[in-house]
C-alpha cells in the first residue's frame, strides 16, 4: 500500500475508487465503505481511502491504521489535514480539482452523513449531482447499525472511556488492540511480582480508562492470553502511561519484540495497594479471575 501525507499538492492518479472521510477506528461502518471501493479493482481502479486528519486523539494510531488497511488490501491511502486550502476549498472545486482532477476518480463511496467543501455545504446529494456532471459513479451508504443506534467513532469513544471492552468490540467488528514494541521496565515484575512484558502506547492513541483487563497478546503468529494493566502503577509510582501484561504460561523473553495486544474485558480500576505484597496477592486474584474469563469463553 502506498500512504501519502499531503502537505500541499495532491499527486495524480490514472483512475481510482475512491471513499472520503474520517476514518477514526475502522469501524464496522467504514468497513463497508472500504468493501465498496476494494470491488472496483476488479474493474482495473485503485482503491483509495481518502482521510481527513483529526487532532483528537484517535480510536487507532497512525501506524496501526496503515497496516489494517494494508491488509485489508487498500492500494492507497492518502491523509489529507485541513490546510486553510482545503477548509475554505468550495465543494465543486474540490470535486473538480481534487476527486476528478488529481485523482482520476471514476467511483466514490461515501456515508449518509458525509460532508465537505467550504462551510460544510457539500453533502451526498450534491456530490451525487457533481457525479453525473463530471463523469464518476457516487454510492452514498447508510450508517451500520447497533440496535437502534448508528455506529460512529462517537458512539465508540463513548463506550471505550467506559471500559465496555465488549461493546467496543462489536462496534468495531474486531477487539480494540495496542500495538508496540515491548520495552524494559524496571524488572520489578520478574523479580517481585509477575513477570511481564511492557508496551508504551502511542500518544496520539485513546486508550481504556485505566485499570486491569483481560486480554489476548500477539508476537507474530504467538498468541498468549493474560491480564493487562493500563496507567501508571500507582504502587510503585511511574510517570508515565503503560500498558503491562502479565502473560499466562509464557516464560520467554520477549524484549524487542513487536506486540498487538487486544483487550477482551474489564476487570477492575487501577488502585493503589499499601505493599507490594498486598499488590502482588491482588495480580494473582486477577489473573484467577483472567483465566476463568476464557474458560467461560470456551464452553
Amino acid at each position: 500500500m502506498e500512504y501519502l501525507k499531503i502537505e500541499d499538492e495532491f499527486p495524480r492518479f490514472p483512475g481510482s475508487a475512491v471513499t472520503l472521510g474520517k476514518f477514526d477506528g475502522i469501524h464496522r461502518g467504514h468497513r463497508t465503505l472500504v468493501d465498496r471501493i476494494l470491488r472496483q479493482k476488479e474493474e482495473g481502479l485503485a482503491a483509495v481511502l481518502f482521510a481527513f486528519s483529526i487532532n483528537s486523539r484517535m480510536i487507532l494510531s497512525g501506524e496501526e491504521r496503515r497496516t489494517l488497511l494494508e491488509e485489508l488490501g487498500v492500494d492507497i491511502f492518502l491523509e489529507c489535514p485541513l490546510s486553510d486550502r482545503i477548509r475554505h476549498m468550495k465543494a465543486e472545486t474540490f470535486v473538480q480539482e481534487i476527486l476528478v482532477g488529481d485523482l482520476s476518480a471514476s467511483y466514490v463511496a461515501v456515508g449518509e452523513d458525509f460532508r465537505f467543501g467550504f462551510e460544510r455545504k457539500g453533502d451526498p446529494r450534491l456530490l451525487a449531482s457533481l457525479g453525473e456532471k463530471y463523469g464518476f459513479h457516487t454510492d452514498v451508504l447508510p450508517k451500520a447499525m447497533s440496535g437502534r443506534r448508528k455506529i460512529s467513532s462517537t458512539y465508540i469513544r463513548e463506550e471505550l472511556r467506559r471500559g465496555n471492552m465488549e461493546k467496543v468490540s462489536e462496534l468495531l467488528g474486531r477487539d480494540f488492540f495496542v500495538t508496540g514494541t515491548v520495552a524494559h521496565g524496571r524488572g520489578m515484575g520478574h523479580r517481585v511480582l509477575l513477570p511481564t512484558v511492557n508496551l508504551i502506547p502511542p500518544e496520539e492513541k485513546l486508550m481504556p480508562p485505566n485499570g486491569v483487563y483481560v486480554t489476548v497478546s500477539h508476537f507474530g503468529d504467538r498468541s498468549f492470553p493474560g491480564i493487562t494493566n493500563v496507567g501508571y502503577k500507582p504502587t510503585v509510582g511511574e510517570k508515565f502511561l503503560g500498558v503491562e501484561t502479565y502473560l499466562f504460561d509464557c516464560d520467554e523473553d520477549l524484549y524487542g519484540r513487536e506486540c498487538t495486544v487486544e483487550f477482551r474485558h474489564f476487570q477492575r480500576p487501577e488502585q493503589k495497594f499499601p505493599s507490594l505484597e498486598a499488590l502482588r496477592a491482588q495480580l494473582l486474584s486477577d489473573a484467577e479471575k483472567g483465566r476463568e474469563f476464557f474458560l467461560a469463553c470456551r464452553e
